[in-house]
């Protein structure tokens, strides 16, 4: 185990059965559906690429997987081995590490959300000194106008993170937690120890805490020079799709 001690892997979760888009996501996945001129699953997937990493897990549903086996192949045309895994039900995030445990092997990870899409300047290199900085976990936040939301820190005036509070009534700060996270290698172990939310969900605010009372949470502020879109909903779809039109953007 020892060998993988410093080595990354990717894991996208594609599951969910995106019911805020229906009936477009009815027959086909919500990460198979188009943004502007390539399928929304390529946003993630290049993101985790373009950070250095070389192994991937997509896990969505047993009724997607062929779907997104016939997309991306194993990974080849991109110079990267893709594996698959199933989620039989929807259980929350942090379900996503303990699907992947065994495929981690003692790895690190990065997870990352299918419908979440990030774009900014030298994007790759902010994320590969986030990776090799990582003790523990690394949250990547975002000030947004609607924090109550989102999963919301609460900081002091260093920046230092105090606390999370899910979709807070009064939020404490306007920084919101985005689909995108680096774990070290104990973050399987320490999700099948969370006990399911209320909503019968392990919660990735549940898994990130605990890295937060062991003094572990690091986090990663990403200024106005930076877009997170989450394409949730059918506004967000097109917000999405107008913005990589207007502004050019080529995925590599």
């Amino acid at each position: 185990m020892q060998e993988n001690n410093n080595l990354y892997k990717g894991i996208i979760l594609a599951g969910g059965a995106g019911t805020r888009l229906h009936p477009i996501t009815k027959a086909v996945s919500k990460q198979l559906l188009p943004i502007y001129d390539n399928p929304m699953i390529y946003h993630p997937l290049s993101t985790l690429i373009n950070s250095g990493i070389k192994e991937i897990l997509i896990i969505t549903t047993e009724e997607d997987v062929g779907l997104f086996k016939k997309l991306l192949s194993n990974g080849e045309e991109w110079g990267v081995k893709i594996d698959y895994a199933t989620q039989k039900k929807p259980e929350g995030i942090a379900q996503s590490l303990i699907i992947a445990e065994k495929w981690l092997n003692g790895c690190k990870s990065i997870l990352i959300l299918g419908d979440n899409l990030f774009f900014g300047p030298d994007l790759p290199l902010l994320m590969q000194n986030a990776k090799n900085n990582n003790h523990g976990a690394t949250i990547f936040c975002y000030e947004v106008s609607d924090p109550e939301r989102f999963g919301v820190i609460e900081i002091d005036k260093d920046n230092n993170i105090l606390a999370i509070d899910e979709k807070p009534k009064e939020p404490k700060s306007r920084w919101a937690i985005t689909g995108l996270y680096i774990y070290d290698e104990n973050a399987s172990t320490i999700a099948k120890d969370l006990k399911k939310s209320e909503r019968g969900e392990y919660e990735i605010t549940d898994l990130n805490r605990q890295y937060l009372e062991q003094k572990n949470l690091n986090v990663v502020y990403l200024d106005k020079d930076y877009s997170w879109l989450d394409t949730g909903t059918h506004e967000t779809l097109l917000e999405a799709s107008n913005f990589v039109k207007d502004n050019g953007i080529k995925l590599k």
